[in-house]
């Protein structure tokens, strides 16, 4: 190794990086802040000018695109018709690359960013040199990370050389950063130009951590994020206290996640499997955790527990009597947390939980062979698309049970029927192949509860048994979205026993 090219925006590591290639008789070239932090190190240092022979220009935009440059880079070393180009024009080759890119990522996420400032931080002339020397790894040795600098030193020093399995590694690992660094610019120019669904679709996901498996023992997995997502998101949640993550941790926490942003008022939902299996609300957190606890004693032992307040000491109380996987919240008081942590294993998140976000983006399911992207399903409870079908109309507080049985309902996986009264859910009926079997289970789950409650169904009744059983259990009031050509023998039923129906318009399928 005897020329390196160094340009970084990223200064981690940087001198003493050098300091250890200087020391192994390799000669620096490097560009602009480099150079300068570089030369103010008191290391020796060729400016690029001097290579290329012409000066930088345009701002700096145009400063190593030059054939003096990419001819050192590219040139195929045991080639004879490339070793003559070489010697004719007097260029020198390039063993080792060390670029890292103009701030893209740190640029878009600010809030005031303008459009003008988002296209001068995309990078071009990193980006070539990167890949103009990983596509040339049988002789060029190339990264992007300081964290491969003690790599590249150590093998230097032990070897006099970078070994070739380790520049293929160095080289793969670039084509993944560059890939990732046009991902990003081309979601954010996609979206933009208001493109929706593109011939292409485009993202990146940046490693979070490695799991220690799947959703099974002999399943690998790891945990990926959005290099600019939301900071209302598991992928953001600060872990505060308790065992890693597991896979299956991480999508009920999920879930858990998106079905509290239904709620403005303290709420708390339990989930297991991604399903709800109690959701309380209150006029104070810990009265909705006692709701949510009686919604079913049974199921939430060894479950998600979701919050929309800070925990307090007295629900904290509660909720350590009970086994328990993950509590999410906002935020806890000092003594809360005292008191949760007592529990060793008990993990503690901590996340934004924004009720009124009205951003929707898009949720991406592979499928063998490909993948299925579709907006976030954020359609809430409209007064304007509800219309009492039934001779009967809701009393206030068939409304507000109504209102709750939806909320969840759409959350629950298809075919689904939720049952709800007094402030909390009473029966929950989840991924059932029809759906008066979805009924039968949330009506039996209900038990004594049930008398008096309200049933929400996902989607429309193609019959009119759902109705029958329901009413005979003790059902006064049942919203679904309708649209079946049988709605009216469903509606000739609820009027027969005396039930209010609402249809939404809206279906709320999730498979």
């Amino acid at each position: 190794m005897k020329r390196a090219l160094i340009s970084v925006s990223n200064k981690e590591g940087l001198i003493p990086f050098v300091e250890g290639l200087t020391q192994q008789g390799v000669e620096i070239v490097s560009t602009g802040g480099t150079k300068k932090a570089i030369e103010e190190a008191g290391l020796s240092v060729i400016g690029i000018s001097e290579v290329t022979g012409f000066p930088e220009v345009m701002d700096g935009r145009v400063k190593t695109l030059h054939p003096m440059i990419h001819g050192g880079l590219l040139a195929i070393r045991d080639n004879e018709e490339h070793q003559k180009t070489l010697t004719e024009y007097g260029i020198q080759p390039i063993d080792l690359v060390v670029v890292n890119l103009y701030p893209f990522k740190e640029t878009i996420s600010r809030s005031n960013v303008s459009y003008e400032e988002a296209i001068e931080n995309i990078d071009i002339g990193g980006p070539s040199m990167l890949r103009a020397a990983a596509k040339n790894h049988q002789y060029v040795t190339v990264a992007t990370d300081p964290a491969d600098y003690g790599l590249i030193l150590g093998e230097l020093k032990l070897n006099g050389a970078v070994e070739i399995e380790t520049r293929k590694r160095l080289a793969a690992k670039v084509f993944r950063h560059t890939a990732a660094y046009d991902a990003l610019i081309a979601q954010y120019l996609t979206d933009a130009s208001g493109e929706e669904y593109p011939e292409t679709y485009t993202v990146t996901y940046e490693k979070k951590q490695a799991l220690r498996y799947g959703e099974n023992p002999h399943q690998q997995a790891a945990f990926y994020e959005e290099p600019i997502g939301a900071s209302s998101s598991i992928a953001k949640a600060i872990q505060l206290h308790g065992k890693e993550l597991s896979y299956n941790n991480i999508n009920d926490a999920d879930a858990a996640l998106e079905m509290i942003r239904e709620f403005e008022e303290p709420a708390v939902v339990a989930v297991k499997h991604t399903n709800p299996c109690g959701v309380g609300v209150g006029t104070k957190l810990t009265e909705a955790y006692d709701q949510a606890y009686e919604a079913d004693p049974v199921s939430i032992f060894g479950g998600i527990v979701a919050t929309n307040k800070q925990i307090d000491a007295e629900t904290a109380q509660k909720m350590r009597e009970i086994f328990l996987e993950i509590i999410i919240a906002p935020a806890y008081t000092e003594e809360a947390l005292t008191i949760l942590k007592e529990k060793k294993n008990l993990r503690l998140l901590q996340v934004p939980v924004d009720s009124n976000s009205d951003q929707v983006s898009n949720r991406v399911r592979t499928v063998s062979g490909g993948a299925l992207v579709q907006q976030e399903d954020r359609h809430g409870l409209e007064q304007s698309e509800l219309k009492v079908a039934t001779k009967r109309e809701p009393t206030d507080k068939e409304w507000a049970d109504l209102t709750l049985a939806w909320k969840i309902v759409k959350h629950v996986k298809s075919n689904a029927i939720v049952l709800a009264k007094d402030n909390r859910t009473t029966g929950i009926g989840a991924g059932q192949m029809n759906r008066v079997g979805a009924a039968k289970i949330a009506i039996e789950q209900a038990g004594e509860n049930i008398e008096g409650s309200a049933l929400a169904s996902d989607a429309f009744f193609p019959m009119n048994d759902t109705v029958e059983a329901a009413a005979k259990a003790g059902v006064t009031a049942i919203i679904q979205p309708g649209g079946s050509i049988r709605d009216q023998e469903s509606i000739d039923k609820a009027d027969e026993y005396g039930i209010a129906m609402v249809l939404t318009g809206i279906r709320h399928f999730k498979h």
